[in-house]
Formats: C-alpha cells, sequence, structure tokens
C-alpha cells in the first residue's frame, strides 16, 4: 500500500524537507521474539530425547525445552517434502513437491516448484522486518534452476528473505 508523501516540495531543494518513511524497510516491532527452525531429516521422529527417543541430544533438548516442538503436523518420508510443509504451511503436493526436488515428475503436484502462492515462512517474516537466514542442507531447489544460465524464479523470491541464500 503506496503511503502519502509528508514531506516539503518547494522551488529549490535547500527549501524542500524529504520523507523518506515511504521507502523505509518494514522493521519487526520492538521485542519481538526470535525465531529458529532447526530441521533434522533422515533421524526418525521418535528418535531424539525431546520427543521422548532414545537418541541423547542435549542442546536440541535445551532449546526444545525453552521453545515449542511441533508434534502434529504434516511430515513425509522424504526431506524436499517434509522441508517444503514444514517451511510454507501447507501440503507437500500443493508446493508441487510430491518427491525430492531433482526427481520432479512433471505435473502440478510433483513439479520441484514451490509456487509463489505458498510463501514460505522466511518471506512472512521479511515482510514483518524480521532479517531471516539459513545454513545447512536446503533441498528444495528445482533441478532446472541448478545451473548459471536458471532464470531462479524461486531463488529470486528467496533472496528478498535478506541472507537466505
Amino acid at each position: 500500500m503506496a503511503q502519502t508523501f509528508r514531506g516539503i516540495i518547494n522551488l529549490d531543494v535547500r527549501d524542500s524537507v524529504p520523507d523518506w518513511a515511504p521507502y523505509a524497510q518494514p522493521k519487526a516491532p520492538e521485542g519481538s521474539p526470535n525465531v529458529v527452525y532447526i530441521v533434522l531429516d533422515d533421524v526418525g521422529f521418535g528418535a531424539m530425547r525431546c520427543y521422548g527417543g532414545p537418541i541423547e541430544t542435549p542442546n536440541i533438548d535445551r532449546l526444545a525445552a525453552n521453545g515449542l516442538r511441533y508434534a502434529q503436523w504434516h511430515t513425509t518420508a522424504l526431506c524436499s517434502p517434509t522441508r517444503s510443509a514444514l517451511l510454507t504451511g501447507r501440503n507437500h503436493t500443493t508446493n508441487g513437491m510430491a518427491c525430492i526436488s531433482e526427481a520432479a515428475i512433471g505435473f502440478p503436484s510433483g513439479n520441484g516448484h514451490i509456487p509463489s502462492e505458498c510463501a514460505t515462512l522466511a518471506e512472512i517474516l521479511v515482510d514483518k522486518g524480521y532479517s531471516t537466514s539459513l545454513t545447512g542442507k536446503w533441498h528444495l531447489c528445482p533441478e532446472d534452476e541448478m545451473n548459471l544460465a536458471a532464470t531462479r524464479p524461486f531463488l529470486t523470491a528467496l533472496e528478498r528473505c535478506r541472507g537466505a541464500i
């Protein structure tokens, strides 16, 4: 939504007053919480101690004790579909991720491309003034965008998520 210019425009710039507010980047409200998503795939849902499993994960346990642990969300047996569901809050077939991204089958539910209407949490947080980043295995890039000549529409959306690449 465009904001109204509240400066003053005179004949001479020295007598004018700029208004940078319409161009300011959004800022998260004071006191907004930090958001950290940790995705550990290929370990099994109940394997970690914080979920009652046998694997000792003291650092993950400490983080989980002071945060949120998701236990009722859609997961699949594959990393790309599970990641797309977690990061967008939508079913993996809605995200075009019926399988891992490099095994895309060319149909709407399995094309390996997360559509622009399925915004990731990172995109939503950036729109609210948060800074975002990610580290580790991404595994959501469509195969046709894995070259230097690709148009990279999905990566362009991610670039909006400051520091996400």
